[in-house]
């Protein structure tokens, strides 16, 4: 298969992946006897044409983001981290942990605190499947997966008998202090000219974009990072020049696990205020698509957490506003998810056969 240049890889492939799945998406909307055009219009209104939809479109990119990161981390060092769903929830019990414990005054001490929370109980989570896959070899897919599960029945038992407050019907933590409350985009000087309504999008969106810059400087600007991605191309080399693949699995992980922790800041601190049941909300899953449509680059998983947001918002304002039921979203999703994980390969050989014709021609 011919070389692609890079512009082509980190361009071309994901956007013609993009369009394939838009046009099979557009296929099924006409099959059940919608209009496709009225359908992409309703999506794109909905979460780009007001500051309303950017608002939730911004929210929703902000979880994909810190799932897609921690995805990405753990795909450098080749391991395939499906647990950001279980670690975003326990991520979540320790931002809940973190803004109970005090009488916080103001957010700009009690979200430090909070992520710092929020990082170290996901780290935490994922720690016991890298520690099963380094020592025990136990595989990094099976134990992140079931995870999830333990997660979750774990998050129901704390909330059902432990933290839900005396006399309250909701299997919820109490709500956080006032001090504690995030500022949303209408609270923020200059945002708030454009977004004068209520939407969840936060400051959070910010420590994600931050996040964005701080994993590309660790993994193409340090030597962890040059361990890390050296470990994932090729463990028998890394061992050969002295690199501990025991150390690179844990590191990896804990910072895999952190990152998916912290996207509990921006669904448990600064929307709901409170610890609730599914607080990760299935972005943790999504993240997988984020990475694979991102091309592992944070730069990359950037842009396709926007469009992951964008899919997200659109969908549910079709769901409200046409017949089309809202579950279409899944499928443009999968779609995306099948064009540029499964059919990958095949994308790259139709413009490796291009690229091929071209220098032939200009031969």
């Amino acid at each position: 298969m011919t070389k692609l240049p890079t512009w082509a890889d980190l361009v071309l492939v994901p956007l013609i992946s993009l369009l394939l799945a838009a046009v099979i998406s557009g296929l099924v909307i006409l099959a059940i006897g919608e209009d496709p055009v009225n359908a992409a219009k309703v999506m794109v209104t909905g979460a780009l044409g007001s500051p309303y939809g950017w608002g939730y479109t911004l929210y929703y990119t902000t979880s994909f983001i810190f799932s897609g990161l921690a995805v990405t981390v753990a795909y450098h060092a080749g391991q395939f981290n499906i647990g950001g769903e279980g670690q975003a929830q326990i991520g979540g019990l320790g931002v809940a942990l973190v803004c109970l414990a005090l009488p916080w005054p103001h957010w700009t001490l009690a979200l430090p605190a909070a992520m710092i929370g929020a990082a170290a109980f996901g780290a935490a989570w994922a720690a016991i499947p890298a520690y099963l896959q380094a020592k025990r070899g136990s595989h990094i897919v099976i134990t992140t997966i079931m995870f999830n599960y333990i997660a979750a029945a774990l998050i129901i038992y704390l909330l059902v008998g432990v933290l839900k407050p005396a006399g309250q019907m909701d299997p919820a933590t109490a709500r956080f202090p006032a001090g504690a409350a995030l500022p949303t985009f209408k609270d923020i000087p200059i945002l708030n000219a454009v977004f004068s309504s209520n939407t969840p999008a936060n400051v959070t969106f910010f420590v994600a974009v931050a996040a964005c810059v701080v994993v590309w400087a660790l993994l193409w600007r340090t030597r962890l990072g040059y361990q890390i991605r050296a470990f994932g191309k090729s463990e028998p080399a890394a061992i050969y020049a002295g690199i501990s693949p025991f150390r690179m699995i844990m590191v990896s992980m804990l910072i895999s696990g952190g990152l998916a922790g912290l996207m509990a800041i921006n669904n448990v601190m600064g929307e709901a205020e409170r610890l609730l049941q599914n607080s990760a909300e299935g972005a943790g899953f999504i993240g997988i698509a984020v990475a694979l449509m991102g091309r592992n680059h944070p730069f990359g998983v950037f842009l396709a957490a926007l469009l992951f947001g964008f899919l997200y918002q659109g969908g549910a304002e079709l769901g409200l506003w046409t017949t089309i039921p809202i579950e279409l979203r899944l499928l443009v999703q999968g779609l995306v998810i099948l064009f540029t994980g499964a059919l990958d390969t095949m994308v790259r050989m139709m413009l490796g056969v291009f690229f091929r014709t071209r220098v032939k021609g200009a031969a």
